[in-house]
């Protein structure tokens, strides 16, 4: 990552985006790399630009922000996405999430909470606000199937997901489940962060989820955060 937080702004309304790159501009150590109007659009310009993070809307022309964060996630860990959307409702929630997002906010979140957002997920945080969980995790199941074209193999028992993990790998998951980041995790278990990163590479394998946004909504709905 460079010195600097590179951020692109995805959003059909360019009063918006432009709200909000105003906003970003005055913010030290984040810059604001382009801007697009819509999924594709945003593609083409990751693909360009390189940004650290995307502060993605949902619905747009062209293609909306679920199946563009779907596609960034698909070309792997880089950009971050936060979906940053007017919607409340658990199915948005749910569809940014599984698609690969790292976090979910409202547009009329705080600037000092937006900037603070952009900076944990470029950190390899994830966020995952109470409220937010609270409110979607009654329907995850539900939900899980209604996530256009997903058809996952039946998980593992819970019980039997837990029992793969190690003992170290169980606090990293509660950690996890904090939103805690690399740097944190690594802080508060006296650990380096590349053997941070190892251990969640495992802990993702045995649970059998994509990324670290999930293991931790999976950490929560077990009340292990």
């Amino acid at each position: 990552m460079s010195e600097k937080i590179r951020v692109l702004i995805v959003d059909d309304q360019a009063l918006i985006r432009t709200g909000i790159a105003t906003l970003l501009a005055r913010k030290p150590g984040i810059e604001v790399v382009g801007q697009a109007s819509n999924g594709q659009e945003a593609l083409d310009l990751v693909a360009a630009l390189d940004p650290d993070v995307v502060l993605m809307d949902v619905l747009m022309p062209v293609m909306d922000g679920v199946e563009a964060t779907r596609r960034l996630a698909e070309r792997g860990p880089r950009p971050a996405v936060i979906i940053l959307t007017t919607f409340r409702d658990d199915a948005y929630v749910f569809r940014g999430l599984a698609a690969g997002a790292r976090g979910y906010l409202l547009k009329d979140v705080d600037h000092k909470a937006l900037a603070d957002a952009v900076r944990t997920v470029a950190g390899g945080g994830a966020l995952l606000g109470p409220e937010i969980t609270a409110q979607m995790l009654p329907h995850l199941g539900r939900l899980a199937g209604e996530v256009e074209g997903s058809k996952p193999a039946a998980p593992p028992a819970t019980a039997e997901r837990l029992a793969f993990l190690t003992e170290r790998e169980r606090a990293i998951l509660g950690l996890l489940a904090q939103g805690r980041t690399n740097q944190e995790i690594s802080d508060a278990l006296l650990i380096s962060v590349g053997t941070v990163k190892n251990h969640i590479s495992n802990i993702l394998s045995k649970l059998g989820v994509r990324d670290r946004t999930q293991a931790a909504l999976w950490a929560q709905q077990q009340g292990l955060g």
